[in-house]
């Protein structure tokens, strides 16, 4: 909650450009300090992100990488050494359009980012930002 709190208050100074601007550097000063196997993870969340949803803009969020579209959180990444948890979270919030009948997953568990998995990925935020 200090981190969000330390998002907020650094927010409301910046402008819309400076704010975009900003939150990729918060975001990639925040891969930067993660343990090894999270970071990589993260960068790769990164490019994928910026390959198939560049409008989409980065920054941080409860202190991880998140991604918004029009000032919502569509997507976020919580390294599993956030929670000491056994493996990294790739989330979607109720901003992404990933709706499928009564029930779909939002989070997905990720320990390693191989080709298949990085595809899906890629699928899932291509249907988040439709």
């Amino acid at each position: 909650m200090k981190e969000r709190a330390k998002e907020l208050k650094a927010g409301k100074a910046r402008t819309s450009r400076a704010k975009a601007a900003d939150g990729e550097a918060d975001l990639l000063a925040k891969v930067a300090e993660m343990p090894d196997e999270d970071r990589v993870l993260a960068e790769g969340i990164h490019a994928l992100v910026k390959k198939v949803a560049p409008d989409l803009t980065a920054k941080t969020w409860y202190g991880m990488p998140a991604y918004a579209k029009d000032g919502k959180v569509v997507l976020f990444f919580q390294g599993a050494g956030k929670f000491k948890a056994r493996y990294a979270t790739l989330g979607f919030n109720d901003a992404a359009a990933l709706d499928d009948g009564d029930m779909w997953p939002t989070s997905f568990a990720l320990t390693a980012l191989t080709p298949a998995v990085a595809s899906r990925i890629e699928a899932l935020i291509e249907k988040a930002t439709a």
